[in-house]
């Protein structure tokens, strides 16, 4: 048996192609500013729990993966994937014990940097935003990150993943 199986690495590639499937599953123009950012929220699970197999790297390849797929910069996406990430992983120790409140709060401050840092690459190349919509998503990603956290939970210890 591989060490990928034997150890429940399954589990999390299919919570990340979940999750990449959630982002770009259409969805009316009205709701779309509000889409939430799965893979980053999924990411930032992954990164608390399991900091020893996923990290930096998992960030860039999930952040290039969402700019083939947004048809966006090359690379804006996987260095703010990469950056958060990292702070995650720096603080995972930190945020296990939190609340799930206040999870939420810090969880809030990571996807308002990722969003801030690939909206300052689009600014950098000259598409500066029209408006303060771009702030939405973060928004409504905090409100999913309880669910998405006792989700994810409750699966990697069903599934020992480890």
């Amino acid at each position: 048996m591989s060490r990928l199986t034997e150890r429940g690495g399954w589990v999390i590639l299919v919570s990340f192609l979940i999750g990449f499937t959630l982002t770009l599953i259409p969805t009316p123009e009205w709701a779309d500013r509000f889409r939430p950012q799965w893979v980053a929220l999924i990411l930032i699970y992954w990164c608390m729990a399991l900091p020893e197999r996923v990290g930096v790297g998992i960030g860039w390849m999930a952040g290039l993966t969402l700019d083939v797929a947004q048809a966006s910069l090359l690379g804006q996406h996987a260095l703010a994937m990469a950056i958060m990430a990292y702070v995650t992983n720096k603080a995972h120790m930190r945020l296990r014990v939190l609340p799930l409140w206040q999870q939420s709060g810090t969880v809030m401050l990571f996807l308002l940097v990722n969003q801030l840092i690939v909206q300052w690459i689009n600014g950098v190349v000259g598409y500066p935003p029209r408006d303060w919509w771009y702030l939405a998503p973060p928004l409504a990603s905090t409100l999913l990150w309880p669910w998405v956290f006792v989700v994810l939970r409750d699966l990697r210890r069903r599934l020992r993943v480890t």
